[in-house]
């Protein structure tokens, strides 16, 4: 979240900002900087009782000792009064401080000056492209080659949970196990440190990384625990550095997670979400980095690259894209996503997002860094990025692979399959 000062210190250019994301936030802005106000003065109002209350109970002994019980009397009277108009200002401030953290945790993060004005993912700005196209002698769409291999069951996931919840099997199993593997190595060649987090997240950690509560309607709820399954794995590596102050010689810190994620993507219907396009449950590794803001964006920089060189990898054609600031996430300052082309669907595939979020969610995990020597603490950057999201990446393998004797393995999984040929 903004931090209360910037808003105060950048009020107008808070909201120009927030235009480019399609974001009104000339209102929210004002009832912040009027809230904050009266919190203050409110503030100010009962520490100025609270020390007439002070007072009085030291001058009220000294009144009995000196045999004026009239007077201590009116005194212990006044401290009475005190404390009830105390307990109410009380009252007052922590419900203008409930009112006043709303209104912060209801304004997105600003998005960075590079990203374009535009209302969604038609406005998003190619930059860059690469691999080549598939030239293939027949068109058959990932659902009907899984079938045809044998390789994923969507009935048998839809009888054992429901629709979007897969079985993978035989080779579609030591597929996916493979490129889990596989973007795993690469993490680490590229210096990651890998952890294996929870699966299941409290309040605290979805707010933390601004899951909560922007995003309640699109995470699946354990109620009688009152935990989350995790959307993706950036929900609890990040939130390990919740509350902790780093320095900054530490910086950067590089993490990279496995995890099923779990999305309920309410409302999503349509040939576009048709097999593996859009999951409730799916697989990913995800890269995450905590950064000293000077470093933060020639960092999502070396991210972006270390995706692409996966995918490249891979042998797939691919498009990097800046997003525009309405199809830019409430969190995100700068986001880039790679799409891969889908032969059979003749149309390109969303299979990563990077992501620098600045302070946003430093801010709410109170995640801090020192500078040598200093004694105040500040609020680091954090990024993070699909590397990579397997279901479309799946999707486009066996599409664009296929070959009359069957679907090859791209040479860099082949070791881990243990096979170059799905027949």
């Amino acid at each position: 979240m903004l931090t209360l000062k910037f808003i105060q210190d950048n009020k107008e250019l808070v909201v120009e900002r927030l235009k480019i994301k399609n974001f009104d936030a000339a209102s929210i802005v004002e009832t912040i900087i009027e809230l904050d106000n009266r919190r203050k003065a409110t503030q100010v109002e009962a520490e100025s009782f609270q020390k007439e209350m002070n007072g009085l109970s030291k001058e009220i002994g000294q009144l009995f000792k000196a045999g004026k019980a009239q007077e201590a009397n009116e005194a212990k009277a006044r401290t009475g009064e005190l404390k009830d108009k105390i307990k109410e200002l009380n009252t007052s401030l922590d419900e203008i401080t409930a009112q006043l953290n709303e209104e912060l945790v209801s304004l997105p993060n600003i998005p960075n000056e590079i990203v374009p004005p535009g209302k969604g993912e038609d406005e998003n700005v190619e930059v860059e492209s690469g691999g080549s196209m598939p030239q293939l002698e027949e068109k058959v769409p990932h659902w009907d080659l899984i079938k045809k291999y044998d390789l994923i069951d969507f009935e048998l996931g839809t009888k054992i949970t429901g629709a979007g919840f897969p079985v993978y099997k035989g080779k579609g199993a030591r597929l996916q196990r493979a490129l889990i593997n596989f973007f795993l190595d690469e993490a680490d060649k590229a210096g990651y440190n890998e952890v294996i987090p929870p699966l299941l997240v409290n309040e605290d950690s979805g707010f933390g990384t601004g899951q909560l509560p922007d995003k309640e309607g699109q995470m699946y709820h354990a109620t009688a625990d009152n935990l989350y399954l995790i959307p993706t794995a950036e929900v609890p590596v990040t939130n390990i550095f919740r509350d902790v102050i780093l320095k900054a010689s530490e910086m950067p810190v590089k993490h990279c997670a496995y995890s099923a994620c779990f999305r309920r993507e309410a409302g999503s219907w349509g040939s576009h979400v048709r097999g593996l396009n859009r999951l409730h449950q799916f697989d990913k590794v995800e890269i995450v980095q905590v950064a000293h803001p000077d470093e933060s964006y020639k960092i999502l920089k070396s991210m972006v690259q270390h995706v692409q060189s996966i995918i490249e990898k891979l042998e797939l054609p691919w498009r990097l894209l800046r997003l525009c600031g309405g199809d830019l996430s409430f969190t995100s300052a700068l986001t880039y996503d790679f799409e891969v082309y889908s032969a059979a669907q003749e149309r390109w595939l969303e299979v990563s997002s990077v992501s620098n979020f600045e302070s946003y969610q430093a801010n709410r995990l109170k995640l801090r860094y020192k500078e040598d020597g200093e004694k105040k603490a500040q609020l680091a950057h954090t990024l993070n990025g699909s590397a990579l999201a397997l279901p479309r990446i799946v999707a486009a393998i066996l599409e664009n692979n296929q070959t009359p004797e069957g679907i090859k393995v791209p040479a860099a999984l082949v070791p881990y399959t243990g096979f170059d040929i799905i027949k």
